[in-house]
């Protein structure tokens, strides 16, 4: 067995095909795995971390907006798209997978469509009920694309075949023991908070947590572990001197850019606040964790939105918008909830009733058929 698979920009797309592709190594782990992306992207430091052999090519996306910069961008990613096709096929020669399976972003694209091209077998999973422009477009060139949601059919090219499996959420997220994560962590008998914006950090979030950190960070009755983000690193420590936090002197304010033992931290956490990617809703429900819900603007569809008040609306989450955002807001939301730990609970009961715990297998049942016939087995 030789699998080949991509996914590439942010942790929405390169999480889901980690996923899957620590599924393949456990039941097959005489197989031949790696991992396609970019040089330059999250998936540079992260895939290596997962143990994968990680292949590197170049790619970009087109922008909408019409203006002198897009218009450079552009430029820029017509040049790319030729060198990236060359790329990919060489790639897929030296490998020879049996099969390619992608879950997003813009180096998926050149690859799976080249392995369209060439005959091999590609397969791709989109998260969203509404799905990305990529998966969109590759609808039309792979054998089977896998949906998170069945609404999410009516957005691709009617001839493509799908199958609904829901979101993969790693095995970690499972089984994570909260006793012990709370002890590696050093979380003691302290509420945890844990709180992040995105994989590349959101302003207006890293602000509001700067409030929330200023407002508890003296009594030292809160553990806190907080993810800036790629463009938060730099100016959050400013945010935080500016309101009067010296993290020199605060061993409970643990300031990070990236999480990456992000099963532990979600299981040692009495409440998440962060964004609500459709991952991070997996992920939630799957650890059984109360959250408070930032949904992203900057969405196609808005579907972080949606995604969000799934477990709103059965009392899973609260939900705020990033207009209406603000420390005091934040503030006023966790002291509410913290103290009614009762509360907390019932939230993180109301969002498991949700999990779809058998997603991967789903996935990898579906790949398994697709690729090497109906019936295949596990070996």
């Amino acid at each position: 067995m030789r699998i080949l698979f991509t996914g590439g920009g942010t942790g929405g797309h390169i999480n889901p095909a980690l996923a899957i592709a620590g599924y393949f190594r456990e039941h097959h782990p005489d197989g031949v795995f790696a991992y396609v992306g970019m040089p330059n992207g999250m998936e540079a430091n992260l895939v290596p971390r997962a143990g994968f052999d990680f292949i590197p090519m170049k790619a970009g996306g087109f922008q909408r907006q019409f203006n002198l910069r897009t218009i450079r961008s552009n430029a820029r990613t017509l040049a790319l798209l030729t060198t990236a096709t060359h790329r990919a096929k060489k790639i897929l020669n030296d490998f020879k997978p049996d099969a390619v399976v992608g879950t997003g972003g813009y180096v998926t694209g050149p690859l799976m469509r080249t392995a369209a091209k060439m005959g091999i077998p590609t397969i791709t999973h989109d998260s969203n009920a509404y799905p990305g422009v990529t998966t969109k477009l590759l609808s039309k060139y792979v054998d089977c694309v896998l949906l998170a949601f069945e609404d999410a059919k009516k957005y691709l090219d009617p001839r493509c075949r799908t199958v609904v499996t829901g979101n993969p959420v790693r095995q970690e997220f499972l089984y994570a023991n909260r006793e012990q994560a709370r002890e590696k962590l050093g979380v003691g008998d302290k509420v945890c908070l844990l709180t992040f914006g995105g994989s590349n950090g959101a302003k207006r979030v890293n602000e509001a947590i700067a409030d929330l950190i200023a407002w508890h960070y003296k009594e030292g009755k809160i553990h806190h572990i907080h993810a800036t983000g790629k463009f938060g690193r730099d100016y959050l420590p400013e945010l935080l001197r500016e309101r009067g936090v010296d993290l020199s002197n605060s061993p409970q304010v643990d300031i990070r850019e990236y999480i990456y033992d992000m099963p532990e931290c979600m299981a040692a956490a009495d409440l998440i606040i962060g964004r609500s990617g459709a991952n991070t809703i997996s992920e939630l429900e799957a650890a059984g964790r109360a959250s408070i819900l930032i949904p992203s603007p900057n969405v196609a569809e808005n579907h972080q939105y949606h995604n969000a008040m799934v477990l709103a609306n059965d009392g899973g989450a609260v939900v705020i918008e990033e207009k209406d955002l603000t420390g005091d807001r934040l503030v006023q939301e966790v002291s509410r909830l913290i103290e009614h730990p009762d509360t907390l609970r019932e939230y993180g009961r109301n969002a498991s009733r949700h999990a779809v715990l058998d997603a991967t297998e789903r996935i990898y049942r579906a790949i398994m058929d697709d690729v090497y016939g109906s019936g295949a087995q596990k070996k």
